[in-house]
């Protein structure tokens, strides 16, 4: 059944760090978009000046206002319009999509931004102390504070749900971008596979991939690994890189939100993370017919990879394993025909028209519901 639409004075206003370099900010940006086209009058409040993703609605740019001697007074100074911002605007809801660790920082959302507004959290990881801080009573605030929780895998809504003894998170999953679907060149004249995203070595592991691919086959085949991103690990990366002796083979180059030519064109993607949420660019690859080859971390892959029919899923932390996977997936054909078949209808539950009903769904039920 259709989700009714809201009314154009249904406000509702994203927070978030920025629209720039992450999984997570273009979750944010497509969310904007997404909301928008469905009825609602969006609002957007990104903390620091990044806008790489595009996005819909209004524009509350507070990095605007940051300056090289960003001091005590001059934070305080933000969010104090911050404050009368959301004073104004009387917003429905307010969907918080930041990363939510320090403890301090939240205690002041709670008691002074937040103050008498519905709060909607978005939890886009499985480290969930990443999202309600490592304090459990001020998790527990928060979870008591919130009008819902929004967990982008069912492996996180089920560990929220646990941790906190609530029953107000529920999935619902990053959506599927509908790439513009024009031919363009393949940016390396090599065969290569792709890994796409924030270079962090606690998080994504680049040791794992970095160990699988020299063990593999696919050095000596002449099949290059690009690594396509920024992050505060690059040097390190590029330091293993050279240790391991693999310089003529990895290639490292900037973050650029142009990534269809990147994966379109990649044999596979890869992702070696220690935990995850629900990555984006496993879908984003799938979107566009490109396998994928993941190891099956807490949490996100194992609900977006049908192991062997759109790509591989192996444990984690295994270099052996991850090796021989990257050697199946390269060279057997059958295998890989088959991944390749069956990687855009794998994600077809993802379209953003089905991911902004659900949205829809839930605003609409939490406003009827605040209105009795």
């Amino acid at each position: 059944m259709a989700s009714k639409q809201p009314s154009k004075q249904f406000k509702v206003c994203l927070v978030a760090i920025s629209l720039g370099k992450g999984g997570k900010e273009r979750s944010t940006a497509l969310l904007s978009r997404m909301l928008t086209k469905s009825g609602f009058n969006v609002f957007i409040v990104i903390l620091n000046n990044k806008v790489d993703y595009s996005y819909a609605g209004n524009l509350f740019n507070l990095g605007t206002f940051k300056t090289d001697n960003d001091t005590l007074s001059k934070r305080l100074s933000r969010f104090k319009k911050l404050k009368r911002f959301f004073k104004e605007e009387d917003f429905d809801f307010i969907i918080d999509t930041r990363s939510r660790g320090s403890a301090i920082k939240e205690l002041f959302y709670l008691h002074y931004l937040y103050k008498k507004q519905h709060i909607i959290y978005l939890a886009h990881s499985f480290n969930t102390p990443q999202y309600f801080t490592k304090r459990f009573w001020i998790g527990k605030k928060m979870v008591d504070k919130a009008v819902a929780i929004v967990g982008v895998s069912k492996a996180i809504t089920r560990k929220i749900n646990e941790e906190y003894a609530t029953n107000k998170a529920i999935t619902i999953y990053n959506p599927s971008e509908p790439f513009t679907e024009t031919e363009k060149e393949n940016p390396f004249s090599e065969k290569y596979i792709l890994y796409l995203g924030r270079i962090e070595e606690k998080v994504k592991n680049f040791t794992l991939l970095l160990a699988a691919y020299k063990a593999s086959n696919l050095v000596k085949n002449g099949i290059y690994l690009k690594i396509v991103g920024d992050g505060s690990d690059t040097e390190f990366v590029k330091q293993k890189v050279k240790d391991l002796k693999l310089s003529n083979t990895v290639d490292i180059y900037p973050f650029t939100p142009e990534i269809v030519p990147y994966l379109k064109n990649a044999l596979y993607l890869t992702l070696t993370s220690r935990y995850e949420g629900f990555p984006m660019v496993l879908i984003e690859s799938l979107s566009l017919g490109t396998p994928v080859l993941s190891v099956a971390c807490e949490s996100g892959p194992d609900e977006i990879i049908i192991h062997r029919k759109n790509g591989l899923l192996v444990e984690n932390f295994s270099e052996k394993a991850l090796a021989e996977a990257m050697n199946n997936l390269a060279f057997n054909g059958e295998l890989y025909k088959t991944c390749k078949l069956n990687a855009k209808k794998s994600v077809s539950h993802l379209k953003m028209e089905t991911i902004a009903a659900q949205w829809t769904n839930l605003l609409n039920s939490k406003k009827h519901k605040l209105e009795k």
